[in-house]
């Protein structure tokens, strides 16, 4: 009886390459909760996110371009203020922001919101520039 499927290819090596990759996957996971990167911010977090003495949350969604043109904004501004937290909220997950959404009205994606212990002094919709972003956090949240 002849197979017509031979089933999985045996490829050399596989067993090191997906211990490598778990291991980045450990590595990458340690890396996202220290500063100067961006967060991961959704309900169960985001009292304690936005109660930092200084922090940034943008909400965004998946389907939304500028939000996506955003990423790297933050990114950058992560690793050039590591004393500000920074975090990106994933409304479109659901059950992830259903608090949040509650607690604040979204008329356009991605919305910044600027937290100083817990305040919010500062909304900005659309893509903020990253100059812009520089200067609101120096005035407002670095003072």
């Amino acid at each position: 009886r002849r197979r017509l499927w031979p089933g999985p290819r045996r490829v050399p090596g596989l067993g090191r390459a997906a211990d490598a990759l778990a291991l980045l996957r450990t590595q990458y996971s340690a890396l996202s909760i220290m500063p100067g990167t961006v967060e991961d911010v959704r309900d169960e977090n985001y009292k304690e996110f936005t109660g930092a003495p200084a922090s940034i949350v943008a909400y965004g969604l998946a389907t939304c371009e500028p939000c996506t043109a955003y990423d790297p904004i933050l990114v950058e501004t992560a690793a050039k203020f590591p004393d500000v937290k920074v975090g990106k909220a994933k409304m479109h997950v659901p059950g992830r922001c259903r608090e949040i959404k509650k607690s604040h009205t979204f008329e356009t994606y991605p919305t910044t919101h600027f937290f100083s212990n817990g305040k919010l002094l500062l909304t900005r919709e659309g893509v903020v520039e990253p100059a812009e972003l520089a200067a609101l956090i120096s005035d407002h949240l670095l003072k």
